[in-house]
């Protein structure tokens, strides 16, 4: 059974930081691209940043660029955001996305945690 658990969102002043995890099991970890999306209400889901599989090779949205750090480790499964320098409009429910696109595509979506940057 594939699993995608989300966890540390939480309340966060402007300027602060925090970082999220992605838990993943059920299957292959390594060879999946990770993506972060975040989204607010009555807007599209919006890609914040990926890191593909084996290379490594990281790319942000131009919102989160300098500011945000996305990671993997795939010994643990585990996908990480770092994120610094909050600011109000970065506040929204961040997503955990697997995603391996060969013959087939098979996107995998965890449930969501709820980030918001407010004084």
């Amino acid at each position: 059974q594939v699993k995608l658990v989300e966890s540390g969102g939480r309340l966060v002043r402007p300027g602060g930081s925090l970082t999220l995890s992605c838990a993943a099991s059920g299957f292959t970890f390594t060879t999946y691209t990770m993506n972060w999306y975040r989204q607010t209400p009555g807007k599209e889901r919006e890609l914040v940043a990926v890191v593909r599989a084996l290379t490594g090779r990281t790319q942000y949205a131009d919102s989160v660029k300098g500011r945000f750090t996305v990671s993997r480790d795939d010994a643990k499964s585990i996908l990480y955001l770092q994120m610094n320098s909050l600011k109000p409009e970065d506040t929204a429910v961040y997503y955990c996305n697997a995603h391996l696109s060969i013959w087939e595509t098979y996107d995998f979506w965890g449930q969501g945690t709820q980030v918001t940057v407010s004084s």
